[in-house]
């Protein structure tokens, strides 16, 4: 009997917190429904230019299954490629033709190789030696997936336990009496909302700097760009977490209301974050992926890690990032005012 007592009491619990019943019964459809979204999408596309091919060549060919384009000189398909707008492109100024891939992505790359191999088909039917000489304007072909996967995941990890820490202790300040006690004081809101930022932000910042450093030095992740951007990146993306951490936890009522937020909030967003390619994505969903912080995070530390571009490439995704700060930031002080008792 006493068990049963101790059964009907936790049931009643768990049916008058509305949040854990709905977090229950719609977060596993949400993660689920992502991964049959993801995982059956369509197959890759690649984009493929064509240098300098002849036509009575070309119509020989099986050119079906990409996005084709033509280039009168290597150079402007080199721009291309550099600007991610095309995977790989082919010159024919002489047999066997020769292959240069943008590189940066694996996947992509096996993708490529394998329309090359279908596009050659039907000459290598007739005997004509095939064997083509493969260059990556990025990477190599010994790169690993964990070498492209590798600062995707090191932004998520550097968000979510930003975001993890953040919205919790913030939860502690208000139900221990901390920030209550600060609202009928002289402070204004935005000092509050300031102080807190750059309270909580110094460990976050020096929490990010050591996950930065220990994957890419310890760990070995391919390191092509300057350090020091990674750690601008990292920086911006944990005060993005640690604002969005302390919005959050305004509407918790406890740690395990904090934590709900995660599968809701955080995990969505590695699906949007560049670790699957968007364009196998169903077009209704991946629209999605412009309005997460992760999406800029992951894209800037891939560019700089992978692809050893500088501050020209990746300025933008760190204005994004500070603009996603700054709302948050604003969104808290008006958050705040439900707290103020005077």
């Amino acid at each position: 009997m006493r068990i049963m007592a101790l059964v009907i009491r936790i049931l009643r619990q768990i049916v008058r917190d509305k949040r854990t019943m709905a977090l229950l019964i719609f977060a596993p459809i949400l993660v689920l429904t992502m991964l049959h979204l993801v995982f059956n999408g369509d197959e890759y596309t690649p984009e493929i230019g064509l240098i300098d091919i002849p036509e009575k060549l070309e119509s020989q060919l099986n050119l079906e299954d990409a996005k084709l384009k033509h280039y009168d000189t290597e150079k402007l398909a080199e721009n291309d490629l550099s600007d991610n707008k095309l995977d790989a492109y082919l010159v024919f100024d002489q047999m066997p033709p020769s292959v240069v891939l943008e590189g940066s992505d694996p996947s992509v790359n096996g993708a490529v190789m394998k329309w090359v191999q279908d596009a050659l088909k039907p000459i290598q039917q007739n005997g004509e030696n095939q064997e083509i000489k493969i260059d990556y304007l990025f990477g190599s072909d010994d790169m690993g997936q964990f070498d492209y996967f590798g600062p995707v995941l090191l932004g998520f990890f550097v968000f979510f336990f930003v975001f993890l820490i953040a919205g919790v202790s913030f939860l502690r300040e208000r139900t221990t009496g901390t920030l209550e006690r600060l609202l009928t004081s002289p402070l204004r809101k935005w000092e509050i909302v300031t102080g807190y930022i750059m309270g909580f932000g110094l460990f976050t910042m020096i929490q990010a700097a050591i996950i930065a450093w220990y994957a890419i030095y310890v760990l070995g992740m391919l390191m092509e760009g300057s350090f020091g951007y990674v750690l601008l990146i990292t920086l911006l993306l944990s005060l993005t977490a640690l604002t969005l951490g302390i919005l959050l936890s305004s509407f918790a009522n406890n740690e395990l209301q904090m934590i709900q937020f995660i599968p809701l909030i955080v995990v969505p967003q590695i699906f949007f974050s560049g670790l699957f390619n968007l364009e196998t994505i169903s077009g209704w969903l991946s629209w999605i992926g412009p309005f997460t912080p992760l999406f800029y995070a992951a894209e800037a530390l891939r560019n700089v890690m992978v692809r050893g571009f500088g501050w020209e490439m990746i300025y933008k995704d760190l204005l994004m990032l500070l603009a996603f700060s700054l709302l948050f930031m604003f969104l808290n002080i008006a958050a705040l005012r439900r707290y103020r008792k005077i």
